[in-house]
């Protein structure tokens, strides 16, 4: 194999080891990131139709969001360790093998003959996938000024879109005519392909190997916050009520534990998280909007769908493709915002011009009754996208902006943790404001005990079982409730766009 080609050094004064690569040595590791990028993004959307295939052949009904949970808890841990430890070993030396980690447990996953099998191998897919998130991005980051880098965003942006649309579509049509357990070993080609290209495109990236001391008291300490945290999101609600004994003891663990690990990263040597990161504003209120952003993103996830199925009729199936505008709209703000991004060289006016195209959509959803068109609603949620688009992209290039080279990694790792954890937050914000709001107005009504949410889901059972004035005041209840719902997601983005008052409106970097 011929020698991997080594990128020039910028003739800088200022900077005599600046490392500039060409557009074709860009496009080289792009394509190998891209891989890993899809390769992450279609797991975690491949898998939701096949998850009532799953429980039948494994015969396992009872802890089926453990399918997603478990992939979900242990890559939301892994994202900063890795981030670290990149700055430390390198991108390669980290992403490599996550990769190889990645393609063993979907091996593991599509070899599981338990539930309980498949929540393990699921667990261990996550740690992989980590990786291939935080390291792609941060390898971005390496190659590519946050200048220059909407320049490339339409191939990342093109990426994401594929696996969101493509990802439920192939792993329903897997699952009918073949298994479920192909959706997991066809990662296997793609897992050869992007290890590979990877291989031989970050190795033009120098490492600058230091001697360290790893944070494992720190790494332990984010390992058990975050499985405490995700777990109240999880349950709560479901599983158990927000006031339970376990609800309650989990979220007294989880902040205990929060503040032990803020002690401990103020005084390690080397810190998972390292407090400088954070007394920069850029990164504060950078981490801040993406939170807010995520969760107002992840709440309308979830509620298109039930708002299709619950005031249109539409059956599973149909309720995401209707929500195909929305995630193909987000795709097209993100490729927006790096274009423009890169001809304007700053990004607080793109941050705050999404987030307001956000908060007036969401102000739409929320005063929108029952007789307005389909059509009209693809248009609003089309809208939605491309504000929440916009954002997402311009956040994370702020942060890597604002840190310094020697923790591109660290940052990076960071800031994709507490944007999930945001995401998590937002997701639950929303389902109990819907369902809290929802009881509520059911009360209000005096129907209380005489019709669910559940009652609601197939519109031929509903009208056998209630009477005309019965459903009327139950679909009352429920666009009621949807409204909240969707105020709070608006409040979310208007949060966001109070925190990019005072972000300083610096200029990108047009070198790494």
């Amino acid at each position: 194999m011929d020698a991997p080609d080594i990128p020039h050094l910028r003739d800088d004064p200022a900077a005599p080891q600046q490392v500039v690569f060409t557009h074709e040595q860009i496009r080289r590791v792009i394509s190998g990131i891209l891989l890993c990028i899809f390769l992450a993004a279609i797991d975690q959307t491949v898998v939701i139709p096949a998850v009532p295939a799953i429980a039948a052949d494994l015969h396992g009904f009872g802890h089926l969001a453990w399918i997603v949970t478990a992939y979900l808890l242990t890559s939301t841990i892994a994202t900063p360790i890795y981030g670290k430890l990149s700055d430390i070993y390198g991108r390669r030396a980290l992403l490599l093998p996550a990769i190889v980690l990645f393609v063993f447990a979907s091996v593991l996953c599509g070899l599981a003959q338990s539930l309980v099998q498949l929540i393990l191998a699921r667990a261990l897919q996550g740690v992989g996938g980590a990786g291939l998130m935080a390291m792609s991005q941060a390898a971005i980051a390496d190659v590519v000024s946050p200048r220059e880098r909407g320049r490339y965003q339409g191939y990342m942006a093109g990426a994401w879109a594929v696996a969101s649309i493509a990802g439920p579509i192939i792993g329903g049509w897997v699952t009918d005519a073949a298994s479920w357990r192909w959706i997991f070993w066809a990662n296997l080609p793609i897992g050869i392909g992007a290890f590979l290209l990877s291989s031989r495109a970050l190795a033009m990236l120098k490492v600058q190997r230091r001697e360290t001391r790893i944070d494992h008291p720190g790494a332990a300490l984010l390992a058990i916050c975050t499985t405490a945290s995700l777990l109240v999101l999880s349950w709560g609600g479901s599983d158990y009520a927000w006031q339970s004994p376990e609800i309650l003891g989990l979220g007294f663990v989880a902040v205990m534990v929060l503040a032990a690990l803020i002690w401990q990263e103020r005084r390690a040597i080397e810190p998972l998280m390292p407090p400088r990161l954070f007394a920069n504003i850029v990164f504060r209120r950078g981490v801040l909007i993406a939170m807010l952003n995520t969760g107002a993103m992840f709440g309308i996830t979830f509620l298109l769908p039930l708002l299709f199925q619950l005031t249109r009729d539409a059956d599973a199936s149909l309720s995401g493709t209707l929500i195909v505008p929305f995630l193909a709209a987000t795709c097209v703000g993100a490729f927006s915002g790096g274009q423009l991004g890169r001809r304007l060289g700053k990004l607080k006016r793109l941050l705050q011009t999404g987030l307001v195209v956000t908060v007036l959509a969401c102000s739409l959803f929320a005063v929108m009754g029952t007789s307005v068109s389909l059509m009209w609603l693809m248009i609003v949620q089309f809208i939605i996208g491309v504000g929440i688009g916009l954002v997402q992209p311009c956040t994370l290039v702020s942060v890597q902006n604002s840190a310094q080279r020697h923790d591109v990694g660290a940052a990076t790792g960071a800031f994709l943790f507490l944007r999930n954890m945001g995401g998590a937050v937002g997701s639950t914000i929303t389902g109990v404001l819907l369902a809290g709001q929802f009881a509520a107005s059911i009360a209000h009504a005096g129907l209380a005990g005489k019709v669910d949410l559940g009652m609601l889901r197939n519109a031929e059972t509903t009208k056998m079982a209630l009477d005309p004035v019965l459903l009327a005041g139950a679909h009352d209840a429920l666009m009621t409730a949807f409204h909240v719902a969707f105020a709070g997601c608006a409040m979310m983005s208007a949060l966001a766009f109070v925190a990019t008052i005072g972000l300083p409106d610096v200029n990108l970097r047009t070198s790494n």
